[in-house]
């Protein structure tokens, strides 16, 4: 997650003075060229790309496209953001009516699913740039049968927990590696009484899902063994190894700031920039928002016990697609296999910081935390949120439930063993391999 914001619109050209139409023309097409943000898509040399990610804008006019365009010139490229809230809802209006992007930034799994099954994205298996990822990362840009990718992946986000050095170096506390060294820390910081022990809240309840269970949980149900034993219908979200993570939540939830209930995710934001709690519930998105503000460093989800293998939530999260109507393919596998390039790699990892490159390349990454959360992967297995694939297909929602279920654990409103009833429940009534 990142700090939303909307791309101002502004004229080019505010009064154009009597120029010949030729000049005219000309000029008005060297000023968009140079913006990078003009002209309808699909024409000759031209590539336009669709993305939610406002915020990167500046990065893709003045790092990446030019980065592009040294190896391949005379390809004008052009990044069109939309809003994040309104991405999904007016793509797939675009791509119905043919007005859509040459090039398609891709949400993980159902969304860019859908797109796919409707006939408006290439399939990508065996383009160049496609050799560089293993299966594992294009698991979320691919049919639920493994045959047909559609989407390039380009980046994942890593959970973890961020810490406030100078707090830990008042209170001789050490990064856990356990689950109880992790509720001492907490009890120290607790009964210290200067900080929150964990920096977060619950009033806008995905954090409470997307940010703590699915961090804290793969260590409990052993990542993809669990997950997709939930998919095949072979275990269920009442099974010992799910409830044990609900009620590690649970425990954690006394350690929540006062009125933890009605704290947003910005308050949890500025509350640990404050210096005012010791530990932050994290997504490596949130590297950026903290650096210059603090001094920190990160820990992963602490295991159980002493010796037990580890897991990370490396969730997939941003990938790139081909329109199937575009007019200008050839330029768009020609940028599809620049995005699969070693170069990219490294830009993106080092740019967009806290957004991993999903290829096989060997990257530097230059941002210590960074690099502390992506070296992570070295020693814990891979993981994605538990029921990001296939699981949210049904009604009710199970993200929506999740969502809910997760803040009620936490503030001490459901019991674990309840909530895990209640995901299974409403699992069950629309999954057939759960019935």
């Amino acid at each position: 997650m990142q700090t939303e914001q909307k791309a101002g619109r502004f004229s080019l050209i505010p009064s154009l003075p009597a120029l010949p139409r030729r000049r005219l023309l000309a000029a008005c097409a060297l000023a968009f060229g140079l913006t990078g943000l003009a002209a309808a898509p699909g024409q000759a040399g031209t590539l336009t790309i669709e993305s939610w990610r406002v915020d990167d804008l500046p990065l893709w006019q003045e790092v990446l496209i030019p980065a592009f365009q040294r190896s391949n010139p005379g390809i004008t490229v052009k990044f069109s953001p939309t809003a994040p809230t309104e991405y999904d809802s007016s793509l797939a209006a675009r791509m119905a009516g043919g007005t859509a992007g040459d090039l398609v930034a891709c949400r993980p799994f159902d969304v860019s699913l859908s797109l796919y099954n409707k006939g408006h994205l290439e399939k990508l298996d065996g383009k160049p740039g496609m050799e560089f990822f293993a299966p594992a990362a294009k698991a979320a840009w691919q049919t639920d049968d493994g045959k047909d990718t559609f989407c390039m992946p380009m980046a994942s986000v890593i959970h973890g927990f961020f810490y406030n050095t100078k707090i830990f170096k008042e209170l001789n506390l050490e990064p856990p590696k356990t689950e109880a060294e992790f509720f001492k820390l907490l009890d120290t910081v607790k009964a210290n009484g200067k900080y929150a022990p964990l920096a977060m809240g619950t009033s806008e309840q995905w954090e409470s899902h997307q940010v703590l269970f699915t961090s804290i949980g793969p260590n409990y149900w052993k990542g993809e063994e669990g997950r997709k034993a939930l998919i095949a219908g072979k275990a269920k979200f009442t099974d010992p190894q799910f409830v044990a993570a609900w009620e590690y939540e649970a425990k954690l939830g006394k350690y929540l700031p006062k009125g933890a209930s009605a704290q947003t995710y910005s308050d949890s934001q500025n509350m640990f920039a404050l210096g005012k709690g010791a530990v932050y519930p994290a997504g490596s998105w949130d590297i950026a928002y903290f650096n210059g503000k603090m001094d920190f460093a990160a820990f992963p989800p602490p295991v159980p016990k002493n010796g037990d293998a580890c897991y990370i939530s490396d969730h997939n999260d941003i990938g790139m697609g081909i329109n199937k109507k575009s007019k200008n393919k050839d330029d768009a596998y020609k940028f599809l296999a620049w995005l699969g390039s070693q170069e990219f790699a490294d830009l993106y990892t080092n740019k967009v910081t806290g957004f991993f490159s999903l290829s096989n390349h060997l990257i530097s990454v230059k941002d210590p935390i960074a690099k502390q959360m992506m070296g992570w992967r070295k020693n814990c297995a891979s993981t994605i949120r538990v029921n990001s694939q296939i699981l949210n297909r049904g009604t009710p929602s199970m993200e929506n439930e999740m969502w809910n279920v997760n803040a009620q654990v936490l503030n001490g409103k459901m019991s674990p063993q309840d909530a895990a009833a209640k995901i299974q429940a409403g699992f069950a009534k629309w999954y057939k391999p759960q019935q």
